[in-house]
């Protein structure tokens, strides 16, 4: 029997996550046997899961524990990938930051609360927003404030509020805060006009003094709350999350299919060439590169094959998201990725979160119309892309854009053209030393490639 425990599950003495031949379990410790049994008993659970709030379990019968700590052994329903909230765009930020909000609501009725609001407790399956933490709740106590509430606005309500009222880019401060975004430098960032709404003025920065204010003295009594008044903070952490907007903003690559230099017929036949491969391929799973608004990615997805699309513009990732939902997709789930710079290894020790390529490989990536960024604007090398692609998928279905082409022509129009191997030859040299080459056909009324490889 060969077993390990999750490295980032750590911070909940209730239990843990561990891995016992290749399958997910989760201990649950004797220290949280009455909080569980009550999740149980209430209904709470069952509701949860009827209404595909909170993931499923199975609870195992057997008493063979991780540590001597074991109360019970749950095995909880299995995910494609674990994603960061620096990798959502804003829109599902919110919609984590609604379901954390909701679950309170429905664990109140039920006599039950949510001791903590991470933004980690929360994952995307079947293309919506889902609870994954089944030790988050423990039985409400009579008087007690929230004590989630300072960590909903740290990881929920600051970085949205930021996104909506400055930068899109902000979300991005995730990846620097772990714990949460520290709610002074949130106030600090905020303009004027957000002092004038009253739940800001009171969540963010009336908080942010309050917390600066307590943070060297001890606390000799609290104040007592009534249920009431936390649903009624609920209901105005609520309200406040669903008035922000998307802040209005357009991006080159927000807009590019309205831009591309396909003709009609060399854009569907580049289509038809990537479902041949897909066909061909019959992938586990699908990881687009630079997938834009996710047009080629529902290609995979709409086979129901389990899609990941990926893209560096925070516009396209909310409007592929936004798209998916509405149509409400299973199979595919839009991503913020810097391919020059992804998600590392961050937290305790470098362990606690996953970096982007160790939550793979992938069965089959795509990397369409990518290259020439990588290769002209990032000036990588193709033998450090190939090198780096076949660490990230096990087949690869890539495009090769010529220097004759339009958009590499605009990429080398404000720069010197110092790329004398950029060409098919040395592209097909580099990528050979990684991968075989089963096909190569040319886009139709274009002069660009697409290629089948898999990796040796």
């Amino acid at each position: 029997m060969i077993q390990q425990k999750i490295k980032s599950s750590f911070r909940d003495s209730s239990g843990f996550l561990f891995i016992r031949d290749g399958q997910l379990f989760r201990q649950i410790n004797k220290s949280y046997q009455e909080d569980y049994e009550l999740l149980i008993s209430s209904g709470l659970y069952q509701k949860l899961i009827s209404q595909k709030l909170l993931i499923d379990h199975q609870e195992e019968g057997l008493l063979d524990f991780y540590s001597s700590a074991g109360y019970k052994i749950i095995k909880p329903r299995q995910l494609n990938i674990i994603s960061y909230p620096y990798e959502w765009c804003f829109s599902q930020l919110k919609d984590a930051a609604l379901l954390t909000l909701q679950i309170q609501k429905l664990s109140l009725e039920h006599g039950l609360s949510l001791k903590d609001a991470s933004a980690y407790n929360v994952q995307f399956y079947n293309g919506q927003a889902i609870f994954i933490d089944t030790l988050s709740f423990e039985k409400y106590k009579e008087g007690r404030p929230w004590p989630a509430y300072k960590q909903f606005c740290q990881h929920f309500l600051a970085p949205l509020v930021l996104i909506s009222y400055k930068d899109l880019n902000l979300g991005q401060l995730a990846r620097i805060f772990i714990d949460g975004l520290d709610l002074n430098l949130a106030s600090k960032l905020l303009p004027i006009s957000s002092w004038l709404n009253f739940s800001l003025l009171t969540h963010i920065h009336l908080h942010a003094k309050s917390q600066k204010h307590y943070a060297d003295k001890k606390i000799k009594y609290q104040r007592k709350i009534s249920k009431q008044a936390v649903l009624a903070l609920i209901d105005n952490l609520e309200s406040a999350v669903k008035k922000l907007k998307f802040p209005p903003t357009s991006t080159e690559w927000g807009e590019y299919y309205s831009f591309t230099n396909y003709s009609d017929q060399a854009f569907g036949y580049k289509k038809e060439l990537v479902e041949e491969f897909l066909e061909k391929l019959k992938p586990k799973n699908v990881w687009d590169l630079g997938g834009n608004t996710g047009i080629f990615s529902r290609l995979a997805s709409d086979k129901n094959i389990p899609t990941i699309c990926f893209d560096i513009d925070l516009v396209a990732v909310e409007k592929n998201y936004l798209y998916t939902k509405k149509n409400k997709e299973k199979n595919l789930l839009p991503l913020f990725l810097d391919l020059t710079n992804p998600s590392p290894n961050i937290g305790w020790a470098n362990q606690e979160r996953d970096s982007w390529q160790n939550r793979g490989p992938a069965d089959t990536l795509m990397a369409l119309a990518l290259i020439h960024h990588l290769a002209i604007a990032n000036n990588l090398p193709f033998d450090k892309i190939a090198s780096y692609f076949s660490g990230l998928g096990n087949n690869l279905i890539i495009e090769f854009v010529p220097k004759e082409d339009s958009k590499v022509e605009k990429l080398l129009a404000t720069r010197e053209d110092i790329f004398s191997e950029y060409d098919q030859v040395h592209f097909e040299e580099s990528f050979a030393r990684y991968f075989n080459i089963k096909e190569s056909k040319n886009i139709k009324e274009s002069k660009r490639y697409l290629y089948l490889m898999t990796k040796k």
